[in-house]
């Protein structure tokens, strides 16, 4: 059996699949943010649980907001603060009395839509996240491409390219960074520019419906939003070039996407023909879960 925990920054979510990848186990428990000591717990009890429900025992894999530095063993670059600088691995290993793999939370997206998901046909996968935040994660033949420093993926702290002088320098992200695509590319920045043009705070859903209603606003909104995505895989494309795009997170909710992004990035792409499918992630808001569980 392996488990899988996808530690988030409200939710923390246990799930155990069989030798064949079916889900025999699934549970969420809020995640006791600010509490390290509290989160080391919550996983522990969310272990015991399963192995308890499912009678067997199971190799443990951990899709965490940050990456384990190579250098210094300690975790990094955590929007989840409070296991930044800490040695995540070894204390779970040391409560748990057993080895962890710990990957970044995209990479386990990129997993698990490159083992049995939607890009369960190509070589290399680059998967992006688009939801509160926007990130994105890389499988190569399904397994995680963490990098010599354990940054492998980690596309949404570059600037938007090909910024317009209307765009420059961009709002800010966590940690500061103006203009980076993890803003930009994130449902929150959608949001968030919506209502910089209309002065109206409205969910991602509901901008959309606008737009489709013929709304103005909502539209320019969408076509802000698309444009800057699409200039940001097509970056990824030029540096990668990757068999497939998978898209998760609230945003790859958004069909119109999948029409619209292809053509907004043949502008940018050094190729006289590109034609690479963008896809929605078969497991949805599982796909993070799924894939620390296939870390073994």
């Amino acid at each position: 059996m392996r488990l899988g925990i996808d530690w988030g920054g409200t939710k923390m979510e246990i799930i155990a699949l069989d030798t064949n990848g079916a889900e025999v186990y699934r549970q969420r428990v809020p995640t006791p943010r600010d509490d390290y000591d509290g989160c080391i717990e919550a996983v522990a009890s969310l272990v015991s649980g399963a192995e308890a429900a499912t009678g067997e025992t199971g190799t443990l894999g951990l899709g965490i907001p940050g990456s384990i530095s190579p250098a210094s063993g300690l975790v990094k670059n955590a929007n989840s603060t409070w296991m930044n600088g800490r040695p995540l691995d070894r204390d779970l290993e040391a409560r748990l009395g057993r080895q962890v793999r710990i990957q970044n939370d995209a990479n386990c997206l990129a997993v698990s839509e490159a083992t049995d998901g939607a890009g369960a046909d190509c070589h290399f996968v680059h998967a992006v996240i688009i939801g509160t935040g926007s990130g994105s994660g890389i499988a190569i033949d399904g397994k995680a491409h963490r990098g010599a420093n354990g940054i492998g993926g980690e596309w949404g702290a570059i600037p938007v390219p090909w910024m317009t002088s209307e765009e420059f320098p961009g709002p800010s992200n966590w940690l500061g960074h103006p203009g980076a695509i993890d803003h930009w590319c994130s449902g929150t920045g959608f949001q968030a520019d919506y209502l910089e043009r209309s002065g109206k705070a409205l969910k991602g859903h509901e901008i959309m419906a606008l737009k489709r209603s013929g709304d103005p606003v909502a539209g320019a909104t969408y076509e802000a939003y698309a444009s800057r995505l699409a200039r940001a895989l097509a970056m990824a494309a030029n540096l990668m070039d990757p068999d497939c795009f998978v898209l998760g997170g609230g945003m790859s909710n958004v069909d119109e996407l999948y029409d619209d992004l292809l053509p907004l990035m043949q502008p940018y792409i050094m190729s006289d023909v590109y034609e690479v499918p963008i896809r929605k992630a078969k497991h949805g808001d599982s796909s993070g879960v799924r894939g620390a569980a296939w870390l073994w």
